[in-house]
């Protein structure tokens, strides 16, 4: 725990553990539907839904210690229900692109946005 307070600086940050262990869970609960509505919305495009409750959870973990870890704040990742809904019902039920090109596309996006991220572009456009 002392590891944990010097870590996140929870003194500086007029916080204790008992207070973030709450807010920790508050989010938890708030975000929990996207690890069965993700997997819904993605599964009516023929990907296996048991995978996709797994990865979810998976995912959102991930990334969210990791910004936990690496940047101090206490924002949450997860899947975006919008871009899924988009990916699903737009690309690929509409027949324009199979559900791994979609996928290709949206990792593609990704790296495209963390290249301009790291070049700084994106910080000089909200300039």
């Amino acid at each position: 725990m002392k590891i944990l307070e010097r870590l996140f600086r929870l003194k500086q940050h007029k916080s204790s553990f008992r207070i973030e262990l709450i807010a920790g869970a508050t989010t938890f609960l708030t975000m929990a539907y996207i690890a069965f509505v993700n997997p819904h919305i993605l599964g009516v495009t023929g990907m296996d839904k048991s995978a996709l409750i797994g990865v979810t959870c998976l995912v959102t973990a991930v990334s969210t210690i990791a910004v936990g870890v690496l940047t101090n704040t206490p924002i949450a990742m997860a899947p975006g229900m919008g871009l899924n809904a988009f990916f699903a019902y737009s690309l690929v039920l509409a027949g324009i692109v199979n559900w791994e090109t979609a996928l290709g596309i949206v990792f593609l996006s990704g790296l495209l946005f963390l290249i301009l991220t790291l070049l700084g572009v994106r910080q000089a456009i909200v300039r």
